[in-house]
C-alpha cells in the first residue's frame, strides 16, 4: 500500500462512490477509474446517454463526479460544447443540486472544457449555469502532446491541489487556451486564487511561452476552480500519471534517488478523495 493510500482510511474509502461518465467520444474513463480504484473507493462507469435518461436521484449516492478526457461528440462545434449543452438542458438541475449538497466535481481536459461551457467553472453565480469564460484554440494551432511542468498556487481554495507545490503531467489538447470575458474578470479570479495550476518554465516560473505553455493561456493558467475549491478543471491529465514509471524520465529519477512512490497524478486525485470523505 502506498503512502498516498495509507493516508486514506480504507473503511471510509469503501463508502465513497465516484461516478465517471463515459461514451460519445470520451476515452480516458479506464485510467480515471483505475486512479480512484487504487485509492480504495467505489467507481461506477456510466454512459452519458444512461445518465441523461436516469431519474432525479441519479447523483444522490455519489460524493464525486468525474468528467474525463477525450473528444466528446467529436469536438464538433467546439470541444465540450455539445456535451455541455446536453447536460445543461437534461441534467442541469441535478448537477446544481449535487454541487449545492457538497459534491465534488473534477473535469480533466475535455471534462474541463465541458465544465467551462456548462458554467460550473469558474462558478460564483448562485443558481446559474451560465458560461462566462471559454477554452479555445491553442495559440499554435493544432493538437500538442507533451509533458508539462506545473506550479501550484498554495493560497488556492482548490481541494485537489492541497499540499502540492509542483508536478509534471502529460498534456494533450488542441483547444486549451483560457480566455476571460475581460481583464477585470481575470484579475478577480486571480485575486481569489481560482487559478490553482499554472504552466511553468524550467525555472519553475509561470509562463505564457510555448512549448512550456502548450496553449498560450494568459498567466500560464492550466486549470480553474470555483470559489469553494470543490469544483476543479484542468487541461493536463493526472489520470495518466498513476505509476512512477509513467513518467518519461523515471529511470533518471530512480538513479537520482528522486523517483516518487506513486505517480503525482494519483496524489492530486487522492486529495479530492480526502476532501469528499471529510464532507
Amino acid at each position: 500500500m502506498s503512502e498516498v493510500s495509507r493516508a486514506i482510511d480504507p473503511a471510509m474509502a469503501r463508502e465513497l462512490r465516484v461516478l465517471v461518465l463515459t461514451g460519445y467520444g470520451l476515452n480516458c474513463e479506464a485510467e480515471t477509474a483505475a486512479c480512484f480504484q487504487a485509492l480504495g473507493v467505489q467507481v461506477d462507469l456510466r454512459h452519458i446517454a444512461d445518465a441523461l435518461a436516469a431519474g432525479p436521484e441519479l447523483l444522490t449516492p455519489y460524493g464525486l463526479l468525474a468528467f474525463v478526457g477525450g473528444f466528446s461528440f467529436g469536438d464538433h462545434i467546439a470541444s465540450g460544447r455539445v456535451l455541455a449543452n446536453r447536460l445543461r438542458y437534461r441534467m442541469g438541475e441535478r448537477l446544481q443540486r449535487f454541487v449545492a449538497d457538497g459534491g465534488l466535481v473534477l473535469g480533466i481536459c475535455n471534462g474541463f472544457q465541458t465544465l467551462v461551457k456548462l458554467g460550473l467553472l469558474p462558478g460564483g453565480e448562485a443558481g446559474a449555469l451560465t458560461q462566462n469564460v471559454t477554452l479555445t484554440n491553442n495559440d499554435r494551432l493544432g493538437y500538442w502532446d507533451a509533458w508539462v511542468r506545473l506550479v501550484v498556487d498554495p493560497a488556492s481554495p482548490c481541494v485537489f491541489t492541497r499540499g502540492l507545490d509542483s508536478l509534471e503531467l502529460p498534456s494533450r489538447h488542441g483547444e486549451g487556451k483560457l480566455v476571460y470575458a475581460d481583464p477585470a474578470q481575470r484579475a478577480a479570479l486571480e485575486a481569489a486564487h481560482q487559478v490553482p495550476l499554472r504552466y511553468a518554465d524550467a525555472k519553475g516560473q509561470p509562463t505564457e511561452q510555448w512549448p512550456d505553455n502548450p496553449d498560450g493561456s494568459p498567466g500560464g493558467a492550466a486549470g480553474l476552480c470555483d470559489p469553494s475549491g470543490r469544483i476543479f478543471g484542468l487541461m493536463p491529465h493526472p489520470e495518466a500519471y498513476l505509476y512512477p514509471e509513467n513518467h518519461p524520465r523515471w529511470i533518471a529519477q530512480r538513479e537520482a534517488g528522486c523517483l516518487p512512490e506513486v505517480g503525482l497524478g494519483l496524489q492530486l486525485l487522492a486529495n479530492g478523495v480526502r476532501a469528499a470523505l471529510a464532507g
